[in-house]
């Protein structure tokens, strides 16, 4: 939900020569058009699907990978399998001065569907950040950290948890 996913993984990758995943790219590729334009066309129940049928490629096909999940990715039943779930953690306010201070705010916000009404986004971060929690097997508290502090935390505390 805006906290830096795709910017982290890619980083990561660049720096520690991984091959990263970012679902929303699969998802948007296999439908060829824009995760907005898939809510606004098929609605979220679709999208949730295309999720689910993501992970199951996933599972199946890939290894050794990054995999950057967007937001309600931690519905698929199959997450655990996948591999070490880390999440990436901030206060919604944090999160929302983030998108707004980028310098190109307009795109980022525009491209997230469910920031378009901020009091319905921030609810939403609430119902989810709960469960975000239960399922991470790593919490990284991103906020106000430099992006290298944080690939190397996520590089140190996933080794841990892989020996």
């Amino acid at each position: 939900m805006g906290v830096g996913k795709g910017t982290t993984a890619r980083a990561f990758a660049k720096k520690y020569g991984t091959y990263i995943i970012d679902t929303d790219d699969l998802i948007e590729s296999k439908e060829n058009k824009e995760i907005k334009k898939i809510f606004e066309k098929e609605g979220e129940t679709y999208f949730r699907a295309q999720e689910q049928a993501t992970a199951d490629w996933i599972e199946k096909c890939v290894d050794e990978t990054l995999i950057s999940c967007g937001g309600g990715f931690y519905k698929v039943n199959n997450l655990k399998a996948l591999g070490t779930v880390v999440l990436l953690d901030a206060t919604f306010d944090w999160i929302l001065k983030r998108l707004k201070n980028a310098k190109n705010a307009k795109a980022k916000l525009a491209k997230r569907p469910l920031f378009s009404k901020e009091k319905e986004a921030k609810k939403l971060y609430q119902e989810r950040e709960k469960a975000y929690k239960e399922v991470a097997d790593v919490i990284i508290n991103v906020a106000d950290k430099h992006l290298d502090e944080i690939i190397d935390e996520i590089a140190g505390k996933c080794a841990a948890i892989t020996k």
